[in-house]
């Protein structure tokens, strides 16, 4: 994980540039590291401005206040840990960011009572030991604007398989895990 001094990371481009937010040391916290962070972003150029975007498992929120330093319109953070929820408001309070909500709650929790929500994007980057990806799929999947991206990032070693019209565009990997972009295409039936 590279960060910019002890327990904070930075966020790399847009309005926030420079920027920096804190990381709790609890249990299973890893931000996404600064190279994959560019990388990804240098993927989603264009996919940003005025978007709504969904970072289900906000964590430090390097992914969420990224987004809305380049341009999304609207940006959702999940986080179940209510000592990081509360770090993640003291930081848009501080750095004065509109548009953003951020929501202590389980990610499968919130999406399955939130079904009525429709997202232009979406991150994915749960604690690697938690492997959500079954339960999350069905609830998740109905809320993607079609042609929505999703980024995913898991283990180094974990297997995944994308549903029907969750299609693979691009992929990478470092030496703790591996990320990709999909992008979502309602799937026709009949």
């Amino acid at each position: 994980m590279q960060t910019t001094g002890r327990g904070h990371v930075r966020i790399i481009a847009g309005t926030l540039r420079g920027s920096k937010l804190p990381v709790a040391e609890r249990d299973g916290l890893r931000p996404t590291a600064d190279r994959t962070r560019e990388t990804l972003f240098n993927w989603l150029a264009m996919k940003l401005a005025g978007r709504k975007v969904l970072d289900g498992f906000a964590g430090s929120g390097v992914l969420g206040f990224e987004a809305a330093s380049r341009g999304a319109s609207e940006v959702v953070l999940l986080e179940r840990d209510a000592i990081t929820a509360a770090s993640l408001r003291a930081s848009q309070e501080r750095l004065k960011v509109a548009g953003m909500r951020i929501i202590q709650v389980d990610a499968l929790t919130w999406l399955s009572a939130n079904a009525d929500q429709q997202f232009d994007g979406v991150f994915l980057d749960p604690p690697f030991a938690d492997a959500p990806w079954p339960k999350l799929w069905p609830l998740l999947l109905p809320m993607l604007s079609d042609g929505a991206w999703v980024f995913i990032e898991t283990g180094i070693d974990s297997e995944l398989e994308l549903p029907p019209g969750l299609l693979s565009e691009k992929f990478g990997k470092s030496r703790h895990s591996k990320y990709l972009l999909a992008q979502w295409h309602k799937p026709v039936i009949g």
